[in-house]
């Protein structure tokens, strides 16, 4: 397909934190870009104040009239119901039709392009490698999962060369990319709705990673069944930061390479887990060919993901922390950072399952990775794209926590809830529509306090 000759593309779904980064992307190399979502979020408001006209009607008659078969792609997620009447009205007619991940295939075919996998960690580290690419004067255009705080975007640059992306697991999506030099995170067992079993998994990263020919350019956690070049917090590793310290609420820390060490590096995202995503981006950055001192101050002036450790309130009195977890792996990363920036403080989490099925696949490690915090309030199973699962909610799951300080909210009750709390540090987990319920808690924080 000869992106060139397309004159219009249309989302089915643009408000997806991965769609709306094409869709701005499109709009920025001229197309004429429109679609339909669900439902009207920060992010849809966001593309139509850039002028991308957006509905949230399924509704046939609303397709602009000149979108032609000849001169528009019409791009989908992976979450539209087959009965979506626009997407079938598309099938129908003949249209040339593409998944998102295709859609990035396409484009990061004739580029450079930088691939960064894994069940966690992705949108963080490639949010990272792109603000290192694009500070360092690097023709950049990177997709990223999340808005980058520097940016307030998804979107980093608009360079022709060189594009950094997640390549993200789900649906096997991340087969349709050519990376020149990778990373893999993480491999733990997700989506296995789509997958079945962790071996299947596993086996879709092994073929992930084998598109990389010369693995000195494809970066692993040591962990990990794969062929790679190593990178390691505190372990002997080929690339290994050590000497770790905390000074002034941020990380300093020294790096190991395979020929230096790069000293007093300065980072301010918390948590272990973040070390690691910052390591894994200067390892392909220094491998790309980029100069210590360009990659050292990047790394200092980056300033996170929204709803990645985002801080919503920080003083004397309070801390509220929002963070995308949805994963028991990433509820430990938030219990870690939490714990190291903020020991013998009263810590509440507000938590939002995210899908039945993830619910269902791993409630005992739900279970276990809420009850470290000292207290925990759970709202009802968001359920994305899922219908609902006999016995699988939230009162299932709370009964297995073994903290005593847990109790079951409504979202109406949340705010009261919070407010009753006497914790000096509170944290909203979850990938569902928590994250529209921020902006409205943190008011009724600041009110109160």
């Amino acid at each position: 397909m000869n992106l060139n000759q397309i004159h219009n593309v249309y989302f089915i779904g643009i408000g997806g934190i991965g769609m709306s980064a094409l869709a701005r992307y499109f709009k920025t190399i001229g197309k004429n870009v429109s679609g339909y979502d669900k439902t009207e979020t920060q992010l849809t408001r966001e593309l139509q104040q850039h002028g991308i006209a957006i509905h949230f009607e399924d509704n046939i008659d609303l397709i602009p009239a000149d979108y032609f078969v000849e001169n528009t792609l019409v791009i989908i997620t992976p979450a539209v119901p087959k009965q979506h009447s626009e997407w079938n009205y598309f099938l129908e007619r003949d249209y040339e039709i593409k998944k998102r991940a295709e859609v990035l295939g396409i484009i990061t075919k004739d580029t450079f392009c930088f691939a960064v996998a894994g069940t966690h960690g992705k949108t963080t580290t490639s949010g990272i490698l792109g603000h290192i690419l694009f500070e360092s004067g690097v023709d950049v255009t990177a997709f990223i999962g999340g808005i980058v705080e520097n940016y307030n975007s998804n979107l980093i640059g608009n360079g022709k060369t060189v594009t950094v992306v997640e390549a993200d697991e789900f649906d096997r999506s991340f087969l349709h990319l050519h990376p020149n030099i990778a990373c893999v995170t993480s491999m733990d067992a997700d989506h296995l709705d789509i997958y079945g079993d962790k071996a299947a998994i596993e086996a879709s990263f092994v073929e992930f990673a084998d598109k990389v020919e010369d693995k000195s350019k494809l970066f692993i956690t040591k962990e990990l069944p794969i062929k790679g070049v190593t990178c390691a917090v505190n372990e002997e590793a080929v690339f290994s930061a050590c000497n770790i310290r905390i000074v002034n609420s941020q990380y300093v820390f020294d790096v190991q390479t395979p020929t230096e060490i790069i000293m007093n590096l300065q980072f301010g995202l918390p948590g272990k887990h973040n070390l690691m995503n910052a390591l894994m981006a200067l390892a392909m950055a220094k491998t790309f060919g980029l100069p210590n001192e360009d990659i050292a101050s990047a790394l200092l002036s980056f300033k996170g993901i929204k709803r990645r450790f985002s801080y919503q309130i920080k003083n004397e009195n309070l801390v509220y922390i929002d963070d995308y977890a949805h994963h028991p792996t990433e509820i430990n990363a938030v219990h870690q950072a939490v714990r190291e920036l903020y020991p013998n403080q009263k810590v509440l989490a507000v938590f939002q399952p995210h899908l039945f099925s993830r619910t269902r696949d791993f409630a005992d490690d739900f279970a276990k990775s809420l009850s470290a915090f000292d207290e925990v309030l759970l709202l009802d199973i968001y359920p994305a794209r899922e219908l609902p699962m006999e016995g699988i909610t939230s009162q299932w799951l709370m009964d297995k926590m073994n903290n005593i300080h847990k109790k079951l909210v409504q979202k109406q009750e949340l705010i009261p809830s919070i407010l009753d709390s006497d914790a000096t540090v509170i944290v909203t987990i979850g990938a569902g529509d928590i994250g529209e319920m921020v902006p409205t808690i943190k008011k009724a924080l600041d009110e109160t306090n």
